[in-house]
């Protein structure tokens, strides 16, 4: 049944997609974020939803009358170096033999999330990205958080196997990526039902992190919890919220689950943990060894173990997105990828601070500073795992970058109106900008 429903979705969407290509990158995030298909048990498991989509997508985007140009910021420049810099890098793997199917997977999440930047651009489209991004890991937050209710916290709470998010790890930190984005949505929805419903589904997705038992989650939930509180324009609610909330929640998990937890304490006598170490000294060692390429993709042999790891029999991935980057991409790929994040930061406090004061703007406001939040999580959390091609970031920063362009054009075209009004002897009305704060506005500040 499942299956059959996942088809009827997707093939009755499709016609859409040739109307309005923006549906089809709609699509595709969902496809590749929450991979419905893997909730089925037949022939929906293995059909390639995610080729169709893809190619109908692309199809649509090319006969479209629509602009079909990526965004050029500084931030989205970066993204396309780095991108650029994968291939090469994989040029000069180190076993070019073995990285093809890597290297398929990897291009392909780039092409499209490329696609979704084209694609994306008005406030409908923002919304709706955050709103599909936010229903395929919502969905599993509800089901992770009821699944913890019902068990007493005994079982650990997994992801959709075989995707970026099936490990207990990985699906925490999915989940703490988008709590900010729920409390956004609930900013901008005028229904009292939608941000009830938005509130229950915090609760329970914070509820399925900590019964991933993942000690990276514990870490990058506390991290985007504060920085939740300082960003939110409702510091009393959403503090009251974290008081009445966290604690229970922390009490009703089962002794099996603090004990985990104190292990963070005693790392040194944690094997999980020391195969972690041993396995960014090797990317380390790697990375000094081939400092401007690095390893490539398919870096975790037992062969470079022996020649770069403190422990050669202990081999692990790299389980931090920063030496992954180290490892397989070298010093080079590294700068690429923190300036990326530096960039993605920058472009959100630009929207902060330009729309701080802007009734109309408050929705760009709250997004920017969300999306910030949901980063805090993603790149404290991200210390510990290997998620560098995890799409979601990527699809965060093309939600920032289109805001940004929105903004800042619609902001110009105000002051321009501003000062043809003044120049024709028309009075300037109360809180319309002058040219010179057009030109600060409208100029790329990051």
């Amino acid at each position: 049944m499942r299956d059959i429903l996942v088809t009827l979705i997707v093939f009755g969407w499709l016609p859409l997609v040739f109307k309005k290509p923006y549906m089809g990158a709609l699509m595709w995030v969902w496809i590749s974020v929450m991979n419905p298909h893997t909730q089925g048990w037949g022939f929906a498991t293995t059909f390639p939803f995610a080729a169709i989509i893809a190619a109908v997508t692309i199809v649509s985007l090319l006969f479209s009358r629509e602009e079909k140009s990526l965004p050029l910021t500084s931030a989205t420049l970066v993204f396309i170096a780095f991108v650029l810099w994968m291939n090469v890098t994989s040029i000069f793997a180190i076993y070019p033999e073995e990285i093809h199917d890597q290297w398929v997977k990897v291009m392909k999440i780039m092409l499209m999330t490329f696609v979704v930047f084209m694609l994306i651009k008005t406030r409908k489209h923002i919304e709706l990205l955050v709103w599909t991004i936010v229903i395929s890991l919502g969905y599993y937050g509800v089901k992770g958080g009821i699944f913890t209710i019902i068990g007493g916290g005994v079982d650990m709470v997994l992801g959709p196997e075989q995707t970026f998010i099936g490990g207990n790890n990985e699906i925490a930190l999915a989940l703490i990526m988008t709590i900010p984005l729920m409390h956004f949505l609930q900013t901008i929805t005028p229904k009292i039902w939608v941000r009830h419903a938005l509130t229950a589904a915090i609760l329970l997705s914070a509820l399925a992190a900590l019964g991933s038992y993942s000690r990276g989650a514990l870490l990058a939930i506390a991290a985007m919890g504060a920085f939740l509180w300082l960003k939110s324009q409702h510091k009393v609610r959403i503090g009251m919220l974290l008081i009445v909330a966290i604690p229970p929640a922390v009490a009703f998990m089962p002794e099996q689950w603090t004990e985990r937890m104190d292990s963070i304490n005693s790392y040194e006598e944690d094997a999980s943990a020391q195969g972690r170490f041993n396995a960014w000294w090797m990317a380390y060692n790697l990375a000094k060894d081939k400092p401007v390429t690095g390893g490539g993709f398919e870096i975790i042999t037992p062969e470079l173990f022996y020649l770069y790891a403190p422990n050669p029999e202990d081999l692990h991935a790299a389980h931090s997105i920063y030496f992954q980057a180290l490892g397989e991409h070298g010093f080079v790929g590294l700068g690429l990828y923190l300036l990326l994040g530096l960039l993605t930061w920058r472009t959100g406090s630009w929207i902060i601070r330009n729309t701080r004061k802007l009734e109309e703007y408050k929705w760009a406001y709250n997004l920017a500073r969300m999306i910030q939040v949901s980063l805090v999580g993603f790149l404290t959390g991200g210390a510990f795992l290997s998620l560098l091609y995890f799409d979601v970031p990527y699809y965060l920063l093309g939600a920032m970058v289109a805001t940004r362009i929105l903004v800042a054009k619609e902001l110009k075209q105000k002051a321009s109106s501003a000062s043809d009004k003044k120049g024709t002897g028309a009075p300037r009305q109360f809180g319309q900008l002058n040219p010179s704060q057009a030109g600060t506005i409208a100029g790329d500040s990051s």
